[in-house]
């Protein structure tokens, strides 16, 4: 799942999903839904969680090739 690298990645950089609502300007209930039931970001909503994040799309790319 998707969520799961996003999740594994704000851990590693000990940051939490309203941080990245504050840094991405992606409403925190977006992100929620993202994580608690498994909607799909947009394209332009990726690139802001991988901006903020300071990773390649390839990252959530790799990612979701191993669903």
């Amino acid at each position: 799942m998707l969520w799961m690298k996003i999740q594994c990645l704000l851990d590693e950089q000990g940051m939490s999903v309203y941080r990245l609502s504050k840094l991405t300007g992606i409403p925190l209930n977006t992100l929620y839904s993202y994580k608690n039931q498994g909607a799909e970001p947009s394209f332009n909503n990726m690139v802001r969680i991988a901006n903020a994040l300071g990773v390649s799309l390839d990252t959530f790319k790799e990612a979701n090739n191993n669903e």
